[in-house]
């Protein structure tokens, strides 16, 4: 089976510690998922993702801005994020892991994402859609993305754990 992302139906998410106090959420934008798998138990699936790293929103466009400039992303220079799964295995009932590697700035590093499958149904079109909840910690050091500054209290401005959140609806094709 291939499958494709609904864009009307899915979205990345992330959220980062400010001051280690709160935190700021965003997304991306435009992004594309695809995932080839053998039937609906989805173990060993195939699961690609990119990711137009351009297309970051946190709802402040200065912020949005530094996020794309050399300081983070560097947009310019590397305007995509990959992941690639290694490894789709069933944990049991509805929950997954999901192995792969992360590409940001072009340094490729393995991660290891929760899945949840939330199951499928027909839309009013007739369309077969299945629905997946992706979680993930990833350390932003770890791609080099090491830009900070000192806080008020002994602390820093940006966390170093990055909390990724992804609701994903896939189109049977």
């Amino acid at each position: 089976m291939y499958m494709k992302h609904d864009p009307l139906h899915s979205q990345i998410e992330f959220k980062v510690k400010h001051l280690m106090i709160s935190h700021v959420r965003g997304s991306f934008k435009e992004f594309d998922v695809t995932m080839e798998t053998k039937d609906a138990t989805f173990n060993g699936a195939k699961v690609e993702c990119e990711i137009d790293v351009s297309s970051i929103d946190t709802l402040i466009k200065d912020r949005d801005d530094h996020l794309r400039s050399p300081d983070f992303f560097h947009t310019e220079k590397y305007p995509k994020m990959t992941f690639r799964s290694m490894t789709v295995i069933s944990k049991g009932g509805d929950e997954y892991e999901m192995k792969g590697l992360l590409t940001i700035r072009d340094q490729r590093k393995p991660v290891t994402l929760k899945v949840i499958y939330n199951g499928s149904d027909l839309d009013q079109y007739g369309q077969r859609k299945f629905g997946f909840e992706i979680y993930g910690t990833i350390n932003r050091k770890d791609w080099d993305l090491t830009f900070n500054v000192a806080g008020g209290n002994s602390t820093m401005l940006i966390g170093n754990d990055i909390k990724l959140e992804a609701n994903i609806q896939m189109l049977l094709k």
